[in-house]
């Protein structure tokens, strides 16, 4: 499998204005540093197959009206393979992109580091990986978009290495390459699809949406803004619940609006990100980046009412610690009957994946806004929750248990279940008495 096009075609892909960062060339003696037999003459094949004089170009560009560290692999030269004179062109793409305080894209189609360059080729990986590391302290933005084939090293660093992680359909996508992987591997699990199935990457995006994409991503990802997201406008039915029961129903009834509601209604543009990094993902924790009130870019993270799995509490705190990096504020929405808790949940580290969002939530380097739309059941909910910015709807409730598991617990008949509601005070103006949230959410024109 070969990289559909190269890397000018790749650029022309997501900009029409591309300026080439020009590198002083590293000398090299005869056959390069390990005097492999015939490297000069791969290189210059290579380099008049392709025009081009190393496995990777970088330069500045604009995409969508955001200036960019732009850098790209081309797959025909040597397999987009990172040796020395790679990590050189690579380095000074990150240094530029600092300087200049500018986002880093990456265009990525390799197969890994050079073999006729040794273990100077592999340690290329650790250059680019410090390379990374500050333009992450620096506070900038990095996006990968893997092409195919991206696999090994490159894979690695430049690509799960990345903020955000795009990839076209279809690409070939994981660290072992075709000629390396154990015999009878599954070789649909090395693709960009099973890497968003597994949480890897972000999302699969046709080459003819790149460029919209890529625009969008820089422009939510561009834009710092200080003061905590607003708290969005209530959306269900107006008035209290008159009991604790009451509000259980109300919480749970299926007519009330749901996560994607509000944030269709908070959010005049959203872009989501998906997975944990850690092999897994929640469909029922939304998250991403959105442009909000008075077109602010905020990150959220929102619950679908459904037990959250150990995998949507990583994929929160992953997003939560990003949106510090960048100066961006949180907004998060409750609504969960509490933490999945079946034997899978525990076998992917339900306990640990809660304590990690609890620590992100408290770490928070921005503010974090929390609405409670429906249900908040437990510390399942509450590990969303910010400790001193928490809001309620008029048709949501938040509880230490579910009034029915408490009455259980207590040995108490299902008779006495609304009278439990009542003493657990879990209506939104309980909470608000006992000083668990700041305030019951409005109406928008209330």
């Amino acid at each position: 499998m070969t990289d559909r096009f190269p890397a000018r075609a790749a650029i022309a892909l997501v900009t029409d204005e591309f300026t080439e960062l020009r590198v002083p060339i590293r000398r090299f003696e005869p056959d390069g540093p390990l005097s492999w037999q015939g490297y000069d003459e791969a290189r210059s094949r290579a380099a008049a197959r392709t025009g081009e004089d190393e496995s990777v170009v970088c330069g500045g560009a604009v995409v969508g009206g955001t200036r960019v560290a732009l850098i790209a692999f081309e797959f025909g030269f040597l397999g987009g393979s990172l040796g020395e004179r790679t990590g050189d062109r690579l380095e000074a793409a990150y240094a530029h992109a600092r300087e200049h305080r500018l986002p880093v894209v990456s265009l990525v189609a390799t197969g890994g580091s050079r073999m006729q360059e040794g273990m100077l080729a592999l340690t290329q990986l650790q250059r680019v990986a410090r390379q990374s590391a500050l333009t992450r302290e620096a506070g900038l933005p990095q996006i990968a978009v893997v092409r195919d084939p991206t696999t090994g090293g490159g894979w690695a660093t430049l690509g799960a290495g990345s903020d955000v992680i795009l990839a076209l359909p279809g690409a070939q996508v994981g660290f072992a390459g075709s000629r390396v992987r154990p015999p009878g591997a599954d070789p649909a699990a090395y693709t960009a699809e099973a890497q968003v199935a597994a949480g890897a990457v972000d999302a699969v995006v046709p080459e003819g949406e790149l460029r919209e994409t890529l625009a969008l991503w820089l422009a939510l990802l561009s834009a710092p803004s200080a003061g905590a997201a607003p708290v969005p406008a209530a959306l269900g039915a107006p008035g209290l619940p008159a009991t604790g029961r009451d509000a259980v129903d109300r919480a749970r009834s299926p007519e009330r609006p749901r996560a994607e509601a509000y944030l269709d209604d908070y959010f005049s543009r959203r872009a989501a990100i998906g997975g944990d990094r850690c092999g897994g993902t929640d469909a029922g924790l939304l998250c991403g980046f959105g442009s909000g009130p008075e077109g602010r870019t905020v990150a959220y993270a929102a619950q679908c009412g459904t037990a959250t799995r150990p995998a949507g509490y990583r994929t929160a705190a992953r997003l939560i610690r990003l949106a510090g990096r960048l100066g961006i504020p949180v907004l998060t929405l409750v609504d969960t009957p509490g933490a999945a808790n079946d034997e899978h949940a525990e076998r992917q580290g339900a306990g640990s994946a809660i304590a990690d969002l609890f620590a992100a939530v408290a770490t928070a380097r921005t503010p974090v806004t929390t609405l409670v739309i429906g249900e908040g059941g437990s510390g399942g909910a509450l590990a969303l929750a910010s400790p001193d910015n928490t809001w309620a709807t008029p048709d949501s409730y938040f509880s230490v248990i579910a009034p029915e598991l408490a009455a259980a617990i207590l040995k108490r008949p299902a008779s006495e279940v609304r009278a439990t509601a009542d003493q657990l005070r879990i209506r939104p103006q309980d909470l608000l008495d006992l000083g668990v949230v700041r305030g019951i959410a409005e109406h928008r024109g209330e």
